[in-house]
């Protein structure tokens, strides 16, 4: 097969396969939540929620903490997906077209090779923008999670909920962009690197995205061990 030809074969279907598993795990997070970590890190958030928000005087400081946390690591993944934007941008701008190496095997032509580049440029930039957006919920969150007269409002706690997943998705989504500019960063080196790349990539993912029977089992379990728990707690007040 001619060298031109493997960026055009190889890379479509690398592409194609990281994008097959995405829309796998999509469809299996909708319907079936308790097979993925997303799914069950979304409820045990939630149930997290409701827990703080029992006793907003009590919780607040807790609450508020492990936010920032989260904050800190949005933080430190927007600044380094800018940095590198940059870092690209520079290299990109000062590279000299006469840029021939044996380690890559491929097409060598300046429209593909801007395409490489543009593609990475493209996936940090993603990364970036979802981390502010998951910095701009968790910020929000920081400060519905401690208002007191939210507390017994079953209707406040979803929303704060719903918000504080809203984070940790996009979140996620920049996490996957980083995953992303793996393989197109392979791709400088040719098509085939990045097409292996991909397919190894999405069979790490499938065991890093998916729950155990073992694992389901025990976050069941410490549902019902909370529900109980708060059940004894509400009668004991109420009596």
């Amino acid at each position: 097969m001619k060298e031109k030809q493997l960026d055009y074969v190889l890379v479509p279907l690398g592409l194609f396969i990281f994008l097959l598993y995405h829309v796998w795990l999509l469809f299996t997070i909708i319907y079936y939540p308790s097979r993925t970590v997303v799914g069950l890190n979304a409820e045990s958030r939630r149930n997290w929620v409701f827990s703080m928000m029992s006793d907003p005087l009590k919780n607040g400081v807790l609450a508020v903490q492990t936010i920032r946390n989260n904050i800190m690591a949005s933080t430190l993944l927007a600044t380094t997906a800018i940095t590198l934007s940059s870092l690209i941008s520079v290299f990109v701008s000062n590279a000299s077209n006469s840029s021939s190496s044996k380690l890559v095997y491929g097409s060598k032509t300046s429209f593909v090779s801007s395409i490489k580049y543009f593609s990475i440029l493209l996936c940090f930039l993603v990364a970036f923008l979802c981390n502010i957006q998951s910095i701009r919920y968790y910020a929000h969150v920081s400060f519905l999670a401690t208002v007191p007269a939210f507390k017994d409002r079953n209707d406040c706690m979803e929303y704060v909920a719903r918000n504080l997943n809203r984070g940790s998705f996009f979140w996620s989504l920049g996490l996957r962009a980083f995953y992303l500019s793996f393989p197109l960063f392979l791709w400088i080196f040719g098509p085939i690197p990045m097409f292996v790349c991909c397919c190894l990539m999405s069979f790490v993912l499938y065991f890093l995205d998916t729950t155990t029977s073992f694992t389901r089992d025990l976050q069941c379990q410490s549902f019902k061990g909370e529900a109980k728990a708060n059940d004894v707690e509400s009668i004991h007040h109420s009596l």
